[in-house]
């Protein structure tokens, strides 16, 4: 079974291509010959992720699946959330980002945060929703190199170590994103077996 995943993200598809099962095969909007940069111009995650996911299968025709993921920090209102990748500006920098937040908790004692995922699925033209969280704390300063975006700085609960410290597998222990695709295969394996 194949499916088209709505980015051009290496990290976002290798965390995904990790979990799902041998029979289910994704192809990015490159592997596609797809080469549109879709606006993520909404106010929430799953806007965001509907939109991405509608318009490459009016493009196409073909299943696909859209994911956008937010980091949500309570004691910034819930920001940067879907503002995440341009939290610092356009340019998608993540030392900025992660600089702009830090910033921004210096003097908060409260660091409790989560990341969420949801992921709009176009499945023979009817769109079906599944959401990931995962609930942790902001650190203070930057640890590990592994990851992306704000893993350095966002430690799980239940664990003693970022995200940015962790292997692929012990981070889809926790991951959001994780959470999010295991409903989405859980799914697909539902409408493929009928």
């Amino acid at each position: 079974m194949k499916l088209i995943f709505a980015t051009n993200n290496q990290h976002k598809v290798e965390e995904i291509r990790a979990v799902l099962p041998k029979q289910l095969s994704i192809i990015t909007l490159k592997e596609a010959g797809i080469d549109k940069d879709i606006p993520e111009p909404h106010p929430t995650l799953e806007e965001n992720a509907q939109e991405k996911a509608t318009v490459i299968y009016k493009m196409t025709s073909t299943n696909c699946f859209s994911e956008d993921s937010g980091l949500e920090i309570r004691a910034l209102n819930g920001e940067p959330g879907v503002k995440s990748a341009r939290y610092a500006g356009d340019d998608k920098s993540s030392a900025d980002n992660i600089k702009k937040v830090l910033t921004q908790l210096q003097d908060q004692a409260n660091r409790e945060a989560q990341f969420r995922t949801v992921i709009c699925l176009v499945w023979n033209g009817e769109e079906h929703f599944f959401e990931g969280i995962c609930k942790g704390q902001v650190i203070q300063e930057e640890i590990g190199s592994q990851g992306f975006g704000y893993d350095p700085i966002f430690i799980p609960d239940g664990a003693q170590k970022t995200f940015a410290q962790m292997t692929m597998e012990e981070k889809n222990q926790y991951s959001h994103r994780r959470k999010a695709v295991g409903k989405l295969v859980a799914f697909l394996n539902d409408v493929a077996v009928k």
